[in-house]
């Protein structure tokens, strides 16, 4: 198939817009410049910030680290199997079913939206979301992330 594929949402914090910080839409499209495409090896995890600009010239700064996962789930359609036995070849039937797990990486981002400019403590945040994210450690995505929520980042040039 095609090698680029279409990124979606699959989970977001907030799950409904809040009142003065709407969701910026297609933000999708802004996770992946160089597209979104299957790699045959596992890349090393990325960050970066892209800055929106909406309707009221307001600035949303989006830190995207991205990171490649094993994908399981590609599907085989019409495999044709053919079985070699001794000198004579057997027909097999017409099979669907999953890709061995060969070893084909899918990325995925994690996006925090803010309207401060706080790269290094965005980063540090999406790292340790992440960290808890891929060693399955016991502790809720979303509570980790109100948590996140609601801490108090320091004034610019202040104490840290």
């Amino acid at each position: 198939g095609p090698t680029e594929g279409l990124g979606k949402i699959i989970q977001r914090f907030p799950q409904k817009d809040w009142e003065d910080t709407p969701f910026p839409q297609g933000i999708e499209l802004f996770c992946q410049p160089g597209g979104w495409q299957l790699s045959k090896e596992r890349k090393q995890p990325t960050f970066f910030v892209v800055v929106l600009t909406d309707i009221d010239s307001e600035r949303h700064y989006c830190s995207c680290l991205t990171f490649y996962e094993a994908e399981i789930n590609l599907q085989v359609r019409d495999l044709h199997v053919s079985v070699f036995k001794g000198a004579k070849e057997i027909e097999g039937e017409e099979e669907s079913g999953l890709i061995p797990p060969a070893e084909v990486f899918a990325p995925k981002s994690l996006v925090l939206v803010s309207r401060l400019d706080y790269p290094e403590i965005f980063r540090a945040c999406l790292g340790l979301i992440y960290t808890v994210y891929v060693d399955s450690l016991n502790v809720s995505l979303e509570t980790l992330i109100a948590n996140l929520c609601s801490c108090l980042v320091p004034a610019s040039g202040g104490s840290q």
